[in-house]
């Protein structure tokens, strides 16, 4: 293309009708484009505003919406105009738009490994889809409406599929304007990008993106457009490296219950972390009254006919000081669980007498842990040496002064969520994993690690670079600065604690039922309501497992699908309504 070419295409491209809205169709675009233009999508219904004639027309179209659904109307020719008439019903989205242009996309040499995208193509992709938008708090998927449409020329329905164990680890939904509404500009768009938050491969997102774009530009469309929300940095940040850029265009959404967080000013509730939050958002949906007692410490009081309960996250004032003491030492739970005749590793208190060598010599691999601590802090795994067993004891005393001392257990790191003595959650905790690129250093890998890993959960989960992290990787023969070679899988903490960097996946329906019984027997031991018991278990489908500690205080938040906060407060309010509870 020559530059005079260029120029003029850019003029060209600048007054296209989706970036000038305020502006009236052509009389030639007028008569191409399908008036009133309307795409059904698996959660709700995608309005390409500058089809219609009337702004009247437009808000009865977003009104019109399913209670568990959500419309966007796009490409607006006055939102602003568009606001004042419905002011009560509408509000301004507040996302950015970005748009991709063909002839400026540069597809990147180095893809994303360990990824297969392909389309969806069946009600298992579906559901993990739906898993997927539901940890991400997105609208889920209808699966009757996308098993009716995914086959069609005007809804591309991706999926991004780790090749190491074939489940789906992201999703994205593309719409071609073409065939939506004979787009003279040939345009399409991108919705719904979302990715597992416990994905440990990195660049799902990216590869996603990748695919959909090429695709479209496969089929000759001249840009992809997409909306994100202003605070969504990680997103913006990956689009814009792939040569997305601002252009003016704005959404306009119904105030609704699932929209209410984007058109009302920030909650107390704001401060508080995912495990608060999670408790607080289904009490509000079943009308139970919230009070803030203190925001950075995570306390609150639930309140219903005139019952009052106070909460710090998921222990509440039902659970006893004496429960609490229970879990709290993890000498006094080995006890109590062992009496009960539950399987419990064997264990013993570091002290002088103790021969370290002996149990070396009998059971060949060990794990050190104070005997009060909580979310795997100084906790050491798979000790081998004398040498790191006292080092590993050194560290843990900065914790708790008392130390114990268990042989290690070979299998799955299992948490099952207990609520009023009944498991409500069970999810295999995985260690932190980093994938080599043979161009990145070990450090490098965990840095990217742990910037996926808070992102996906609000700061709650990083990988420390510590001693221990650094023993870990030295098991494997590696150390900080060494160059991971490309797909080489590298466990770096051996710890699968999720505030160490580990990833949660829900096995609710596959744990053998015989743990799922011995969580109750243990809760009932302990005489606490809510309690979260980890679990070493050598096989999911079978009934072997040890029980190695009990959390007074579990985190109700990463186990979506399953509805922990919903029997949190089903224990604490049986009589509140829940049947208006919406996913969000």
């Amino acid at each position: 293309m020559s530059k005079s070419q260029d120029y003029r295409y850019r003029l060209d491209r600048g007054a296209s009708p989706s970036l000038r809205n305020w502006q009236e169709l052509s009389e030639t675009d007028e008569k191409i484009i399908q008036s009133n233009s309307v795409v059904r999508m698996g959660w709700g219904k995608l309005i390409f505003g500058h089809t219609f004639k009337t702004n009247e027309e437009i808000i009865e179209e977003i009104c019109d919406e399913d209670p568990a659904l959500r419309n966007i109307a796009f490409y607006l020719k006055d939102p602003h105009v568009l606001l004042s008439i419905a002011p009560d019903r509408l509000f301004l989205d507040p996302s950015h738009s970005y748009r991709l242009w063909s002839h400026e996309y540069r597809p990147g040499v180095n893809r994303p490994k360990g990824i297969n995208v392909r389309r969806l193509h069946n009600p298992t992709d579906i559901e993990q889809v739906n898993a997927i938008l539901q940890a991400r708090h997105m609208v889920c998927e209808n699966p009757e409406f996308v098993l009716n449409s995914y086959t069609d020329k005007l809804r591309t329905y991706l999926v991004a599929e780790s090749i190491h164990d074939n489940s789906i680890i992201g999703t994205v939904t593309g719409v071609d304007h073409v065939e939506a509404f004979n787009d003279p500009e040939k345009g399409a768009s991108l919705w719904a990008l979302a990715v597992d938050p416990q994905a440990q491969l990195p660049a799902v997102g990216r590869a996603l993106a990748q695919h959909l774009v090429e695709h479209y530009f496969t089929k000759g469309r001249a840009y992809v457009d997409l909306s994100v929300m202003h605070v969504n940095t990680e997103a913006i940040q990956l689009y814009e490296k792939l040569g997305f850029q601002r252009v003016p265009v704005f959404c306009v959404k119904k105030k609704n219950m699932i929209n209410e967080t984007l058109y009302t000013p920030p909650q107390p509730e704001e401060q508080l972390n995912p495990y608060g939050k999670i408790i607080i958002n289904e009490a509000r949906r079943r009308g139970v009254y919230v009070t803030i007692l203190d925001e950075k410490l995570g306390h609150f009081q639930l309140s219903y006919g005139g019952k009052k309960v106070t909460c710090w996250e998921s222990l509440t004032d039902m659970t006893s000081a004496i429960a609490m003491c229970r879990c709290d030492d993890k000498r006094l739970t080995h006890r109590i669980l062992k009496q009960k005749g539950l399987n419990v590793p064997d264990q013993f208190e570091a002290k002088q007498q103790l021969s370290i060598q002996s149990l070396i010599e009998k059971y060949k691999r060990l794990v050190v842990k104070p005997a009060k601590g909580e979310q795997g802090n100084a906790v050491s795994v798979d000790l081998r040496t004398k040498e790191d067993i006292l080092n590993a004891i050194d560290t843990a005393k900065n914790v708790c002064n008392d130390v114990i001392i268990e042989h290690l257990i070979e299998g799955e790191d299992v948490r099952i969520v207990v609520v009023n003595y009944e498991p409500v959650a069970v999810a295999v905790r995985k260690p932190p994993m980093i994938t080599g690129t043979g161009m990145h250093r070990v450090s490098e890998l965990i840095a990217k690690y742990n910037r996926r890993r808070k992102a996906a959960t609000c700061g709650e989960s990083h990988v420390p670079v510590d001693d221990e992290t650094k023993r870990c990787i030295g098991l494997s023969g590696y150390v900080m600065d060494d160059i991971l070679e490309n797909q080489k899988k590298l466990i770096v903490r051996k710890t699968a604690n999720l505030h160490t960097g580990g990833t949660i996946h829900d096995i609710t329906d596959t744990i053998h039922p015989v743990i799922k019984d011995a969580a109750i027997v243990a809760a009932k031991a302990l005489e606490i309501p809510v309690v979260g018991l980890d679990f070493i278990v050598p096989d999911i489908q079978k009934i072997d497992y040890a029980i190695i500690e009990a959390n007074e205080r579990p985190g109700l938040a990463n186990h979506e699908p399953q509805p922990t906060a919903k029997r949190f407060i089903d224990m604490l309010f049986p009589q509140s309504f829940s049947e208006n509870s919406v996913n969000l």
